[in-house]
């Protein structure tokens, strides 16, 4: 049995491994080479021979780099989801991330009037831009739309009575409810019509007595089909201000293009929801606006003076770095180039013949595969049950989940998807430059 006496100590194995010092910091590597020698110790216990000391070196180097690499990291989708909420949501445009390098790198104006020399506010910097898109009177940008409801519902509904149709009592991603969040700001659900039936006459009903006022949530995630009614937003919002009350529209997804030109069924835009009478609007910032995670409110600016001034509003506050980028992404918007800058807009109008063309590059590449016809989905919670045709690159493999597997463990790790027991990648998702690296993968993983 090999003698624990032999086993190499922390301060000669430092000697012997300085390059790990340099790189990783002396209190880290030093943590490691002990938690090294743990284990090697136990090893040799159990009868196993003392290894070099270059194996126990490279142990430790195995370790130190599994600690410091991030958790969060970058991955190809190829799994024609263009809004994959698991995968981040809408990637950002080049100006947006650039802005983000911008205001990140030193120090910025974020709260600082340049031309007072005062305390200056942050929820300018990308109201301008929100007022001139859509024709709201005010803005307010918060960390996401399920705090921008959270916060309008507590700065304007506490201890009032809130009216929404039952079919829009919906549940999000992450078990956001929305009779949960009303709960929570204080307001009061009151439940009007059937879970397929709602007509303008049981909100106004809900009017009489205590003081009430209507809020939409937009079904963003399902539908309901069939034996259906409910008022327009335009009705509900007529028959709120003749009773003195405001509307409130939770748009979710929310979008600033009409998405019809691509084929898919018509998703309300927010300058819809404005000039249909809601008196405030909320909505995303990292669905089909394509820009950073955010949540969007507009609206009336005496109701918005409201909500900038509540508690809450501090604490969901968005940070320089979300505002830079929403503000260059919204400067896609303005400058109308928002289908050639902004990922999402250029992945759906990608034409089919082009998809095609990309898919039958791969497959020509590699030798393998086969290119098929198939469906992008939006994804994201946005526009349920609509797709886009699309060309796969087909695989028929032995296993087709370690495939799958072994493309998630490369770098960076590859999102594919599973379909009749092949293999499917949609180049809709994939980013042109990650196109040599998918492809190196691919022809590694296909012998799994």
């Amino acid at each position: 049995m090999t003698s624990l006496r032999s086993l190499p100590s922390v301060d000669f194995l430092l000697q012997q491994g300085s390059g790990l010092i340099r790189t990783y910091g002396r209190p880290l590597t030093v943590r490691a080479l002990r938690e090294t020698l743990e284990t090697v110790r136990e090893e040799v216990r159990a009868g196993s021979e003392m290894p070099p000391i270059e194996r126990i070196l490279k142990l430790t180097e195995t370790r130190l780099a599994d600690w410091v690499r991030p958790s969060l990291e970058p991955v190809i989708n190829a799994t024609g989801v263009i809004l994959h909420t698991n995968l981040g949501r809408a990637p950002l445009s080049k100006a947006a991330i650039q802005a983000m390098l911008t205001v990140s790198g030193g120090y910025s104006n974020l709260e600082f009037d340049l031309e007072s020399g005062k305390r200056g506010s942050r929820l300018i910097h990308a109201e301008a831009l929100l007022t001139q898109l859509t024709g709201s009177e005010a803005a307010v940008v918060v960390n996401n739309c399920a705090s921008a409801v959270l916060l309008v519902l507590s700065a304007l509904a506490r201890g009032k009575r809130v009216v929404i149709a039952r079919s829009q009592l919906v549940e999000i991603g992450g078990g956001f409810r929305v009779p949960d969040v009303m709960k929570q700001s204080g307001a009061k659900l009151v439940e009007v019509g059937t879970t397929n039936k709602v007509r303008l006459d049981d909100y106004e009903e809900a009017l009489s007595g205590a003081p009430a006022l209507f809020m939409r949530a937009h079904r963003s995630n399902f539908r309901i089909t069939g034996f259906t009614e409910e008022p327009s937003l335009k009705q509900l919002a007529e028959l709120a201000h003749q009773h003195g009350t405001i509307l409130l529209d939770d748009l979710g997804s929310g979008t600033l293009l009409d998405v019809t030109r691509y084929g898919l069924a018509h998703e309300p835009t927010v300058q819809e929801s404005l000039e249909a009478g809601a008196d405030v609007v909320m909505f995303s910032g990292d669905k089909l606006l394509g820009g950073p995670q955010a949540g969007i409110i507009l609206g009336r600016a005496d109701l918005l003076a409201k909500i900038k001034k509540h508690p809450l509003a501090r604490a969901v506050r968005a940070d320089k770095t979300r505002l830079a980028a929403l503000s260059a992404t919204l400067l896609h918007y303005l400058k109308d180039e928002a289908e050639r800058e902004i990922p999402i807009w250029q992945m759906m109008a990608e034409k089919p013949e082009r998809l095609r063309a990309r898919a039958q590059a791969w497959q020509a590449w590699l030798g393998f595969g086969e290119v098929v016809p198939s469906e992008s989905a939006i994804g994201g919670g946005s526009l349920p049950g609509e797709t886009l045709p699309t060309f796969v690159l087909s695989l028929s493999v032995k296993s087709p989940e370690k495939v799958l597997a072994s493309l998630r463990k490369r770098t960076p790790p590859i999102i594919a998807r599973t379909e009749n027991n092949r293999v499917l990648l949609d180049p809709r998702t994939v980013l042109p430059e990650q196109e040599p690296l998918l492809l190196t993968a691919l022809a590694e993983a296909a012998r799994v």
